[in-house]
């Protein structure tokens, strides 16, 4: 019988020791916090997003970091299997906007619960409150581990899956990338992703809690057009969020890092090209003609936001309306087109929803999940350098590289 020692008790880490002992290996998980899964609970504001119905090559294409890697694991473990495994569990589940996958109660705890109680049910010993200190390697083959406290665990497969650096108050705080980097593997440099941007204008507090919907927002470096999303954002009290903004974060985390120039271009009316917006400007001035500035542009825009984008265009929000000139009202419309704000920094990776960057996919063999660099070492979830987006990307990521990690950790053993 395979002796299997697994290293993290989250969405992988779990996934990966129910996989292994279903193969009937003898397993045993340590676990640093004192309750198993303590990230997932947090998922999804609390009711688990555990994955999305999308199309395999769509699932890929939303996984920005690294997805291509993931093909042969999500292929074989792909979300209509995690769907099926949980109402195994008896989590049944439901589909909402954008092919979300939630459980129908609602409630992350149940997903977890059910996750433990499995484990429990095939004989996997759970020990937590144990920080693993170092993968232990002998003639390049991992042989177990050593625990802070100095224990030993011998096994003929360790599987590392301690998650990445975000959420410290989870467990997430990056000892896998050390466990890793100690063996001789490459880390990516850690970067937050899904995370919330610090822009240096000063209006923008002001803006506080005002969210605007069904605008584009363009990532620039050095002036030049980077990528862009569609969809909602939200001001804060230090910058901006919101799905818009949290989807290119990791771009931006990347391009600050790398000590690019950072800026949002903001299109307010994407539906409009410029021509349309003028012309719709034109019959605003024409209704409002005898008002001031500050009060014509209600139509367009909400009324904390009005402010900025007349000084963003340099027109006085006292200027009466019958007296902008046409290239003033030229000027409105390119800044309703494109209102800028700059990135500073990224909010605090202990603050991101994920972590991008962590152990090189190169050093992974993509179908196994085993190390290419230590055998009989298994690699899975954040901890490898993989993100996506928000919608079940990353949990359908975790719980595919879990489930190879666990399956193959036992397979290769026995064909040795």
């Amino acid at each position: 019988m395979s002796n299997v020692i697994v290293i993290g008790a989250g969405p992988a880490g779990m996934m990966a020791a129910i996989k292994a002992a279903e193969n009937g290996a003898s397993v045993l998980v340590l676990e640093k916090m004192k309750q198993p899964g303590k990230k997932m609970l947090i998922t999804g504001k609390g009711r688990c997003n555990i994955t999305n119905t999308a199309e395999i090559p769509e699932l890929i294409k939303n996984i920005p970091g690294n997805g291509k890697f993931l093909n042969s694991c999500i292929r074989a473990f792909d979300n209509e299997d995690v769907q099926y495994f949980f109402n195994g569990l008896e989590v049944p589940t439901k589909v909402e906007r954008g092919g979300r996958v939630f459980p129908v109660s609602d409630r992350a705890a149940d997903v977890v619960q059910a996750m433990v109680l499995r484990l429990y049910e095939l004989g996997v010993k759970v020990r937590t409150g144990e920080r693993v200190a170092e993968i232990l390697v002998e003639d390049s083959k991992a042989i177990g581990v050593k625990t802070e406290a100095g224990e030993v665990y011998s096994g003929q497969a360790v599987i590392l899956a301690t998650g990445g650096a975000s959420y410290p108050g989870t467990g997430s705080t990056g000892d896998g990338f050390a466990m890793a980097g100690q063996i001789g593997h490459e880390i990516k440099l850690p970067l937050p992703s899904l995370v919330p941007l610090e822009v240096e204008e000063e209006w923008v507090p002001e803006l506080q809690g005002l969210s605007l919907r069904n605008v584009r927002v363009y990532l620039m470096a050095e002036e030049n057009k980077v990528a862009d999303m569609f969809g909602e954002m939200l001001f804060t009290h230090f910058g901006v969020s919101g799905p818009v903004i949290l989807s290119l974060s990791r771009q931006a985390a990347q391009l600050l890092a790398a000590g690019n120039f950072v800026e949002l271009l903001i299109d307010l009316k994407p539906a409009l090209s410029f021509e349309q917006l003028d012309a719709r400007i034109v019959r605003d001035f024409e209704k409002y003609q005898r008002k001031e500035m500050k009060n014509a542009l209600k139509d367009l825009l909400p009324g904390r936001l009005i402010a900025p984008v007349l000084d963003g265009a340099y027109i006085e929000p006292d200027r009466m309306v019958n007296s902008i000139t046409k290239e003033e009202r030229h000027r409105l419309a390119n800044t309703l087109k494109g209102l800028i704000v700059t990135v500073t920094r990224t909010r605090p990776i202990a603050e991101a929803i994920v972590t991008a960057g962590g152990i090189s996919v190169k050093e992974i063999n993509p179908k196994t999940m085993e190390s290419k660099i230590v055998k009989n070492l298994y690699l899975a979830g954040e901890v490898v350098d993989v993100d996506g987006f928000t919608g079940g990307y990353n949990l359908q990521a975790a719980f595919s590289m879990g489930a190879a990690a666990g399956n193959w950790c036992v397979w290769n053993e026995q064909e040795d």
